[in-house]
């Protein structure tokens, strides 16, 4: 008799074709925000399982916010078989995150039932990120890099390459020097930023005829340790 009136209780507030209707809902709005993410993602470089999961995890929210409803126990039930796994990754770019809570946000408007406000600030932060990409909101002019020298052993490279520097970098240091080659060269490692619109080849032309044509590296995102 009570296993009854549990299951009629449960039925007055979850239909099965309100959840159907919800897990629609709430995976189209998935839909729309992975095709966000993957158009507006840095040059079109984005990672497929991540797409696919922001797909899965409106539907998964909101059929969890179906299934625990108003009822305590069933939240405190839920919440203790989560604990049980453990979830690792590796840190991300920052804007995956948003996108994750963006995507968890639509399941839980969903969820509660709220099919018209989820779809609509779905589709205003959808064009919100078009817009913002659009234009290349918060882009650097300039860009900092390592540029690694080899020189001859008889070169002074105390201020051998200034005069090129000044011309294509807002700023640059020396920060490393070591032998290489049993001491017949030496490699020059400088930190330096750079305009977006400098001619990197030209940059580098010019160095090579000052350093006879020797190796001469200029990496993005490292270190000086890295070399």
């Amino acid at each position: 008799m009570l296993d009854m009136d549990l299951t009629t209780a449960f039925n007055t507030t979850l239909t099965f074709w309100s959840a159907i209707l919800t897990v629609i809902v709430s995976f189209s709005l998935g839909i729309s925000i992975s095709v966000t993410y993957m158009k507006t993602h840095h040059k079109g470089y984005y990672s497929q399982n991540f797409s696919l999961t922001l797909i899965l995890i409106p539907s998964v929210i909101a059929v969890i916010i179906l299934l625990v409803g108003s009822n305590v126990a069933r939240a405190f039930s839920l919440a203790g078989a989560f604990s049980i796994a453990r979830f690792r990754s590796t840190a991300g770019d920052p804007k995956d995150i948003a996108y994750v809570f963006f995507s968890m946000a639509a399941g839980l408007a969903c969820g509660v039932g709220l099919f018209g406000y989820a779809a609509l600030f779905t589709v205003l932060l959808c064009v919100f990120m078009f817009i913002l990409c659009k234009i290349n909101f918060g882009a650097k002019k300039t860009c900092s890099k390592i540029l690694k020298i080899v020189i001859p052993e008889n070169m002074n490279y105390q201020g051998a390459f200034d005069d090129i520097l000044k011309k294509y970098t807002t700023n640059y240091q020396l920060c490393k020097v070591k032998t290489t080659d049993l001491g017949t060269l030496f490699e020059l490692v400088y930190t330096i930023t750079m305009e977006n619109d400098k001619n990197e080849k030209e940059f580098i032309d010019e160095l090579r005829c000052r350093n006879g044509n020797l190796n001469i590296v200029l990496a993005m995102d490292a270190a000086p340790t890295d070399f």
